[in-house]
Protein backbone atom coordinates (compact mmCIF):
# COMPACT_ATOMS: atom_id res chain seq x y z
CA UNK A 1 0.00 0.00 0.00
CA UNK A 2 1.48 3.16 -1.05
CA UNK A 3 1.51 5.87 2.25
CA UNK A 4 3.13 8.65 0.67
CA UNK A 5 -0.38 10.85 0.22
CA UNK A 6 -1.70 10.17 3.23
CA UNK A 7 -2.16 12.89 5.87
CA UNK A 8 0.39 12.66 8.81
CA UNK A 9 -0.67 11.95 12.24
CA UNK A 10 0.02 14.55 15.00
CA UNK A 11 1.99 13.76 17.75
CA UNK A 12 -0.23 13.15 21.13
CA UNK A 13 2.56 14.75 23.57
CA UNK A 14 3.60 18.47 24.54
CA UNK A 15 6.50 20.42 23.12
CA UNK A 16 9.01 21.71 25.44
CA UNK A 17 7.56 25.41 25.44
CA UNK A 18 4.33 24.13 26.71
CA UNK A 19 5.79 21.94 29.44
CA UNK A 20 7.67 24.91 30.77
CA UNK A 21 5.07 27.31 30.82
CA UNK A 22 2.68 24.35 32.79
CA UNK A 23 5.86 24.18 35.23
CA UNK A 24 6.06 28.02 35.29
CA UNK A 25 2.29 28.15 36.03
CA UNK A 26 2.35 25.57 38.73
CA UNK A 27 5.62 27.25 40.72
CA UNK A 28 3.19 30.48 40.72
CA UNK A 29 1.15 28.55 42.66
CA UNK A 30 2.80 27.20 44.83
CA UNK A 31 4.33 30.21 45.43
CA UNK A 32 0.56 32.26 46.09
CA UNK A 33 -0.73 29.26 48.23
CA UNK A 34 2.11 28.00 50.31
CA UNK A 35 2.12 31.37 52.50
CA UNK A 36 -1.60 30.95 52.94
CA UNK A 37 -1.05 27.42 53.64
CA UNK A 38 1.56 27.90 56.41
CA UNK A 39 -0.75 30.62 58.15
CA UNK A 40 -3.25 27.72 58.23
CA UNK A 41 -1.26 25.16 59.76
CA UNK A 42 -0.22 28.31 62.44
CA UNK A 43 -3.83 29.09 63.11
CA UNK A 44 -4.68 25.25 63.89
CA UNK A 45 -1.68 25.19 66.14
CA UNK A 46 -2.57 28.51 67.93
CA UNK A 47 -6.25 27.16 68.33
CA UNK A 48 -5.00 23.65 69.67
CA UNK A 49 -2.31 26.15 71.89
CA UNK A 50 -5.65 28.23 73.43
CA UNK A 51 -7.22 24.92 73.37
CA UNK A 52 -4.45 23.50 75.52
CA UNK A 53 -4.64 26.79 78.16
CA UNK A 54 -8.30 26.57 78.58
CA UNK A 55 -7.78 22.52 79.63
CA UNK A 56 -5.24 24.16 82.52
CA UNK A 57 -7.69 26.83 83.72
CA UNK A 58 -10.59 24.54 83.81
CA UNK A 59 -7.95 22.09 85.97
CA UNK A 60 -7.53 25.58 88.33
CA UNK A 61 -11.05 25.61 88.76
CA UNK A 62 -11.67 22.06 89.19
CA UNK A 63 -8.74 21.89 91.72
CA UNK A 64 -10.09 24.85 93.81
CA UNK A 65 -13.84 23.46 93.39
CA UNK A 66 -12.18 19.85 95.55
CA UNK A 67 -9.70 21.26 98.07
CA UNK A 68 -11.36 25.50 98.16
CA UNK A 69 -7.74 26.86 97.28
CA UNK A 70 -5.85 26.92 94.45
CA UNK A 71 -2.83 24.56 93.88
CA UNK A 72 0.23 26.27 95.78
CA UNK A 73 3.20 27.81 94.06
CA UNK A 74 5.99 26.33 95.19
CA UNK A 75 4.32 23.66 97.04
CA UNK A 76 5.78 19.93 97.85
CA UNK A 77 7.40 18.92 100.79
CA UNK A 78 9.85 20.63 103.21
CA UNK A 79 12.76 20.26 105.22
CA UNK A 80 11.63 16.76 107.81
CA UNK A 81 13.99 14.53 105.67
CA UNK A 82 16.68 16.76 106.49
CA UNK A 83 17.32 15.79 110.35
CA UNK A 84 17.56 12.10 109.51
CA UNK A 85 19.73 12.26 106.67
CA UNK A 86 22.85 14.36 107.66
CA UNK A 87 25.68 14.14 104.90
CA UNK A 88 23.92 13.08 102.38
CA UNK A 89 22.37 15.03 99.35
CA UNK A 90 19.16 15.96 100.95
CA UNK A 91 17.33 16.69 97.96
CA UNK A 92 16.68 13.09 97.08
CA UNK A 93 14.41 12.25 99.79
CA UNK A 94 12.58 15.68 99.62
CA UNK A 95 11.47 18.89 97.12
CA UNK A 96 12.57 21.43 99.50
CA UNK A 97 8.62 22.84 98.53
CA UNK A 98 10.06 23.81 94.98
CA UNK A 99 7.32 22.79 92.88
CA UNK A 100 5.24 24.29 90.46
CA UNK A 101 1.45 24.55 90.23
CA UNK A 102 0.83 21.70 87.69
CA UNK A 103 2.42 19.24 89.93
CA UNK A 104 -0.83 19.34 92.08
CA UNK A 105 -3.00 19.77 88.60
CA UNK A 106 -2.02 16.94 87.04
CA UNK A 107 -5.01 14.35 88.15
CA UNK A 108 -7.01 17.39 86.83
CA UNK A 109 -6.31 17.66 83.10
CA UNK A 110 -6.21 13.66 82.52
CA UNK A 111 -2.47 13.42 84.19
CA UNK A 112 -3.77 10.78 86.43
CA UNK A 113 -1.34 8.08 85.78
CA UNK A 114 1.75 9.96 85.98
CA UNK A 115 0.33 12.00 89.56
CA UNK A 116 0.07 8.06 90.71
CA UNK A 117 4.38 7.95 90.21
CA UNK A 118 4.44 11.52 91.79
CA UNK A 119 2.56 10.95 94.93
CA UNK A 120 3.76 7.33 95.93
CA UNK A 121 7.27 6.24 96.68
CA UNK A 122 8.57 5.46 92.82
CA UNK A 123 11.67 2.52 92.99
CA UNK A 124 12.79 3.65 89.10
CA UNK A 125 15.54 5.40 87.30
CA UNK A 126 15.04 7.68 83.66
CA UNK A 127 18.31 5.41 82.98
CA UNK A 128 16.70 2.45 83.94
CA UNK A 129 19.78 1.71 86.29
CA UNK A 130 18.89 0.39 90.43
CA UNK A 131 17.65 3.10 92.03
CA UNK A 132 20.89 4.68 94.38
CA UNK A 133 20.84 7.51 95.56
CA UNK A 134 21.90 9.56 98.78
CA UNK A 135 24.34 7.22 99.89
CA UNK A 136 21.60 4.62 100.58
CA UNK A 137 21.24 1.40 98.35
CA UNK A 138 18.27 0.77 96.69
CA UNK A 139 16.36 3.71 98.88
CA UNK A 140 12.65 4.78 96.94
CA UNK A 141 12.45 8.27 96.00
CA UNK A 142 10.19 10.10 98.62
CA UNK A 143 6.66 10.84 97.57
CA UNK A 144 5.85 13.85 95.69
CA UNK A 145 9.17 13.43 94.51
CA UNK A 146 13.01 14.94 94.89
CA UNK A 147 13.81 18.17 93.85
CA UNK A 148 12.69 18.94 90.15
CA UNK A 149 15.76 19.30 88.92
CA UNK A 150 17.12 15.50 89.40
CA UNK A 151 17.30 14.06 85.88
CA UNK A 152 17.11 10.13 87.13
CA UNK A 153 13.77 10.73 88.30
CA UNK A 154 11.23 9.60 85.31
CA UNK A 155 7.89 12.07 85.95
CA UNK A 156 10.40 15.22 85.82
CA UNK A 157 11.89 14.17 82.56
CA UNK A 158 8.20 13.41 80.80
CA UNK A 159 7.15 15.73 78.75
CA UNK A 160 2.95 16.02 79.04
CA UNK A 161 1.48 16.99 75.51
CA UNK A 162 -1.36 19.59 77.61
CA UNK A 163 1.89 21.88 78.87
CA UNK A 164 3.12 22.43 75.50
CA UNK A 165 1.97 24.82 72.29
CA UNK A 166 2.28 22.68 69.17
CA UNK A 167 4.26 26.12 67.81
CA UNK A 168 7.19 25.72 70.13
CA UNK A 169 9.49 23.11 68.51
CA UNK A 170 11.48 22.69 72.00
CA UNK A 171 12.31 19.15 72.89
CA UNK A 172 14.90 16.72 74.24
CA UNK A 173 18.00 17.37 76.19
CA UNK A 174 19.27 19.40 78.04
CA UNK A 175 15.39 19.81 79.74
CA UNK A 176 13.81 17.65 81.07
CA UNK A 177 10.06 17.69 80.32
CA UNK A 178 9.03 20.94 79.04
CA UNK A 179 6.03 23.86 79.50
CA UNK A 180 4.72 25.88 77.63
CA UNK A 181 2.34 27.88 80.58
CA UNK A 182 3.20 29.63 83.03
CA UNK A 183 2.06 30.87 86.65
CA UNK A 184 1.55 34.48 86.99
CA UNK A 185 3.02 36.22 90.20
CA UNK A 186 2.04 39.98 89.23
CA UNK A 187 3.19 42.88 88.70
CA UNK A 188 6.71 42.92 91.22
CA UNK A 189 9.42 40.57 91.43
CA UNK A 190 10.25 41.38 94.95
CA UNK A 191 9.95 38.06 97.73
CA UNK A 192 8.71 36.16 94.32
CA UNK A 193 10.98 33.13 94.39
CA UNK A 194 10.82 32.45 97.83
CA UNK A 195 7.54 34.62 99.51
CA UNK A 196 8.00 34.85 103.18
CA UNK A 197 10.41 32.07 103.62
CA UNK A 198 13.91 32.30 103.59
CA UNK A 199 16.43 29.44 102.21
CA UNK A 200 15.83 26.79 105.14
CA UNK A 201 11.74 27.43 104.30
CA UNK A 202 11.22 29.13 107.89
CA UNK A 203 8.63 32.33 107.99
CA UNK A 204 9.72 35.79 109.55
CA UNK A 205 7.77 38.79 109.97
CA UNK A 206 9.50 40.83 107.98
CA UNK A 207 9.87 38.80 104.85
CA UNK A 208 5.95 38.38 105.34
CA UNK A 209 5.84 42.11 105.33
CA UNK A 210 7.76 42.81 102.34
CA UNK A 211 5.73 39.36 100.48
CA UNK A 212 2.33 41.18 101.20
CA UNK A 213 3.93 44.30 99.96
CA UNK A 214 5.16 43.38 96.53
CA UNK A 215 3.63 40.05 95.80
CA UNK A 216 0.20 41.10 94.62
CA UNK A 217 -0.48 38.41 91.91
CA UNK A 218 -2.75 35.65 91.99
CA UNK A 219 0.06 32.86 92.96
CA UNK A 220 2.06 33.88 95.20
CA UNK A 221 5.20 31.30 96.69
CA UNK A 222 4.23 29.00 99.55
CA UNK A 223 0.79 30.64 100.19
CA UNK A 224 -1.85 29.75 99.35
CA UNK A 225 -4.40 31.36 98.07
CA UNK A 226 -8.40 31.64 96.51
CA UNK A 227 -10.80 33.08 94.54
CA UNK A 228 -12.26 34.90 97.16
CA UNK A 229 -8.80 36.62 97.47
CA UNK A 230 -9.17 38.53 93.89
CA UNK A 231 -11.10 41.17 94.38
CA UNK A 232 -10.87 42.73 91.21
CA UNK A 233 -12.39 39.74 89.34
CA UNK A 234 -11.53 36.94 87.74
CA UNK A 235 -12.51 38.16 84.91
CA UNK A 236 -9.81 40.94 85.08
CA UNK A 237 -6.89 39.07 86.52
CA UNK A 238 -4.13 37.26 84.66
CA UNK A 239 -4.20 33.80 85.92
CA UNK A 240 -1.21 32.36 83.71
CA UNK A 241 0.59 33.22 80.70
CA UNK A 242 2.32 31.49 77.73
CA UNK A 243 6.07 31.17 77.77
CA UNK A 244 8.30 29.76 74.83
CA UNK A 245 11.31 27.25 75.60
CA UNK A 246 14.79 27.60 75.43
CA UNK A 247 16.13 26.16 71.90
CA UNK A 248 20.07 27.39 73.10
CA UNK A 249 20.23 30.14 70.22
CA UNK A 250 20.59 33.24 73.17
CA UNK A 251 17.06 34.40 72.54
CA UNK A 252 16.70 37.50 74.95
CA UNK A 253 13.31 36.30 75.59
CA UNK A 254 13.88 32.58 76.80
CA UNK A 255 18.18 33.09 77.99
CA UNK A 256 17.63 34.92 80.48
CA UNK A 257 20.22 37.46 81.60
CA UNK A 258 22.02 37.31 85.04
CA UNK A 259 24.32 39.60 87.11
CA UNK A 260 25.29 40.90 84.20
CA UNK A 261 25.31 45.14 84.78
CA UNK A 262 21.65 44.95 85.38
CA UNK A 263 20.84 47.08 88.40
CA UNK A 264 17.68 45.93 89.94
CA UNK A 265 18.26 44.39 93.36
CA UNK A 266 16.09 41.51 94.81
CA UNK A 267 15.11 41.64 98.85
CA UNK A 268 16.65 38.27 100.35
CA UNK A 269 17.80 40.14 103.56
CA UNK A 270 15.33 41.32 106.65
CA UNK A 271 16.53 44.37 106.04
CA UNK A 272 14.53 47.04 104.95
CA UNK A 273 16.28 48.21 101.19
CA UNK A 274 15.07 50.64 98.65
CA UNK A 275 14.67 48.68 95.54
CA UNK A 276 16.86 49.85 92.72
CA UNK A 277 16.26 49.47 89.01
CA UNK A 278 13.62 49.17 86.42
CA UNK A 279 12.79 46.83 83.51
CA UNK A 280 14.14 48.95 81.25
CA UNK A 281 17.67 48.08 82.39
CA UNK A 282 16.64 44.90 80.76
CA UNK A 283 14.80 45.61 77.63
CA UNK A 284 17.76 48.24 76.73
CA UNK A 285 20.20 46.44 78.18
CA UNK A 286 23.79 47.27 76.54
CA UNK A 287 24.49 43.21 75.55
CA UNK A 288 21.48 42.57 73.53
CA UNK A 289 22.55 42.36 69.83
CA UNK A 290 21.82 45.94 67.67
CA UNK A 291 21.97 43.94 64.33
CA UNK A 292 19.89 41.11 66.22
CA UNK A 293 17.23 42.83 69.03
CA UNK A 294 15.66 39.28 69.88
CA UNK A 295 19.37 37.73 70.49
CA UNK A 296 21.75 38.31 72.81
CA UNK A 297 25.49 38.69 71.71
CA UNK A 298 28.23 36.16 73.13
CA UNK A 299 28.95 39.01 75.49
CA UNK A 300 26.11 38.27 77.51
CA UNK A 301 26.07 36.48 80.83
CA UNK A 302 23.25 34.28 80.11
CA UNK A 303 21.65 31.09 81.91
CA UNK A 304 22.54 29.20 78.68
CA UNK A 305 25.56 29.09 79.75
CA UNK A 306 24.54 26.53 82.39
CA UNK A 307 22.93 24.23 79.37
CA UNK A 308 19.94 22.98 81.71
CA UNK A 309 18.78 26.37 82.66
CA UNK A 310 16.79 27.51 80.01
CA UNK A 311 12.95 29.13 80.24
CA UNK A 312 10.53 26.62 80.74
CA UNK A 313 13.14 23.33 81.08
CA UNK A 314 11.32 22.07 83.87
CA UNK A 315 7.66 21.99 84.28
CA UNK A 316 7.73 20.37 87.94
CA UNK A 317 9.49 22.90 88.87
CA UNK A 318 8.56 26.33 90.64
CA UNK A 319 11.47 28.06 90.38
CA UNK A 320 10.68 31.69 88.39
CA UNK A 321 13.07 31.11 85.34
CA UNK A 322 10.87 27.43 84.43
CA UNK A 323 7.22 28.07 85.36
CA UNK A 324 6.25 32.06 86.23
CA UNK A 325 5.61 35.20 84.48
CA UNK A 326 5.26 38.53 85.70
CA UNK A 327 2.78 41.61 84.05
CA UNK A 328 6.15 43.95 84.26
CA UNK A 329 7.49 44.03 80.97
CA UNK A 330 5.01 43.21 77.58
CA UNK A 331 5.08 40.39 76.01
CA UNK A 332 8.00 38.95 74.14
CA UNK A 333 10.29 41.43 75.92
CA UNK A 334 13.93 40.48 77.26
CA UNK A 335 13.95 38.34 80.44
CA UNK A 336 16.51 39.08 83.08
CA UNK A 337 17.01 37.54 86.83
CA UNK A 338 17.67 40.39 89.97
CA UNK A 339 21.21 40.46 90.98
CA UNK A 340 20.91 39.48 94.78
CA UNK A 341 22.28 41.25 97.81
CA UNK A 342 23.65 38.75 99.59
CA UNK A 343 26.84 37.22 97.31
CA UNK A 344 26.85 33.76 97.48
CA UNK A 345 23.49 33.24 98.94
CA UNK A 346 21.11 32.07 96.12
CA UNK A 347 21.78 30.90 92.86
CA UNK A 348 20.41 33.53 90.15
CA UNK A 349 17.97 30.45 88.89
CA UNK A 350 16.44 30.70 92.35
CA UNK A 351 15.44 34.24 91.69
CA UNK A 352 13.05 36.47 90.21
CA UNK A 353 13.23 38.85 87.57
CA UNK A 354 12.03 40.56 84.54
CA UNK A 355 9.99 37.69 83.34
CA UNK A 356 7.63 38.19 80.96
CA UNK A 357 5.51 36.08 78.82
CA UNK A 358 5.85 35.67 74.97
CA UNK A 359 5.38 32.72 72.80
CA UNK A 360 6.60 31.36 69.03
CA UNK A 361 3.35 33.00 67.78
CA UNK A 362 3.40 36.18 65.49
CA UNK A 363 2.84 39.02 67.56
CA UNK A 364 2.06 38.50 71.44
CA UNK A 365 1.30 35.04 73.50
CA UNK A 366 -2.38 33.99 75.13
CA UNK A 367 -3.08 34.45 78.47
CA UNK A 368 -5.02 32.85 80.89
CA UNK A 369 -7.38 35.17 83.02
CA UNK A 370 -8.76 33.87 86.43
CA UNK A 371 -12.09 33.27 84.90
CA UNK A 372 -11.15 30.63 82.35
CA UNK A 373 -10.98 32.81 79.36
CA UNK A 374 -8.19 32.50 77.34
CA UNK A 375 -6.91 35.73 75.70
CA UNK A 376 -4.56 36.72 73.38
CA UNK A 377 -2.43 39.96 74.20
CA UNK A 378 -0.11 41.84 71.98
CA UNK A 379 3.49 43.19 71.82
CA UNK A 380 2.27 46.50 71.91
CA UNK A 381 -0.12 46.39 75.40
CA UNK A 382 -0.24 49.57 77.12
CA UNK A 383 2.89 48.80 79.71
CA UNK A 384 2.90 51.97 81.83
CA UNK A 385 6.75 53.86 82.44
CA UNK A 386 8.94 51.31 81.68
CA UNK A 387 11.05 53.24 83.90
CA UNK A 388 9.41 52.83 86.95
CA UNK A 389 10.92 50.78 90.06
CA UNK A 390 8.19 47.37 90.81
CA UNK A 391 5.81 48.09 93.85
CA UNK A 392 7.96 47.26 97.02
CA UNK A 393 8.33 48.13 100.89
CA UNK A 394 10.96 51.29 100.82
CA UNK A 395 10.19 51.98 97.29
CA UNK A 396 9.08 55.55 97.89
CA UNK A 397 5.69 57.55 97.06
CA UNK A 398 5.34 56.24 93.69
CA UNK A 399 5.99 52.72 94.32
CA UNK A 400 5.10 52.05 97.93
CA UNK A 401 2.33 49.29 98.64
CA UNK A 402 -0.96 49.38 97.77
CA UNK A 403 0.47 52.14 94.80
CA UNK A 404 -1.35 51.16 91.40
CA UNK A 405 0.65 49.59 89.11
CA UNK A 406 3.07 51.98 87.56
CA UNK A 407 2.98 49.46 84.45
CA UNK A 408 -0.24 50.37 83.18
CA UNK A 409 -2.91 48.20 81.60
CA UNK A 410 -0.46 45.40 81.22
CA UNK A 411 0.30 45.40 85.10
CA UNK A 412 -2.76 46.53 86.25
CA UNK A 413 -4.32 42.95 84.86
CA UNK A 414 -1.70 41.37 87.03
CA UNK A 415 -2.89 41.88 89.93
CA UNK A 416 -5.24 40.48 92.14
CA UNK A 417 -6.39 43.71 94.36
CA UNK A 418 -5.12 46.64 93.96
CA UNK A 419 -8.94 47.91 92.56
CA UNK A 420 -8.14 49.03 89.35
CA UNK A 421 -10.21 50.13 86.38
CA UNK A 422 -9.66 47.98 83.46
CA UNK A 423 -12.02 50.14 81.18
CA UNK A 424 -11.09 47.88 78.24
CA UNK A 425 -11.39 45.07 76.31
CA UNK A 426 -8.05 42.68 76.05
Amino acid sequence: MDTRNCPRQKSGGFTLVELLVVIAIIGVLVGLLLPAVQAAREAARRMSCSNNFKQIGLAIHNYHSAYKQLPIHKGGTGTSFQATRVGTDNSNFYNGQRQSIFVGLLPFFEGQALWEQVSNPLVERTDGQAVAHGGVATAPWPAFGPHPGHVQYPPWATEIPTLRCPSDPGIGLPSLGRTNYAACLGDSPFRAASGATDQNLVVTSARSQRTRAAQRGIFVARQSTRFRDILDGLANTIMAGEIPTDLGDRDTRTAINYNDGMVMRAELSDAVETPAGAPNDCSNHPKIDAARPQFWTSAATISTNNAVLGRGYRWGSGECMFTTMFTISPPNSPACALLSNETGVWQFWQRAGVLPPGSRHQGGCHVLMGDGAVKFVTDSIDAGNQSSTPVAMGGGVSNAPGSISPYGLWGALGTRASKEVIDEEI
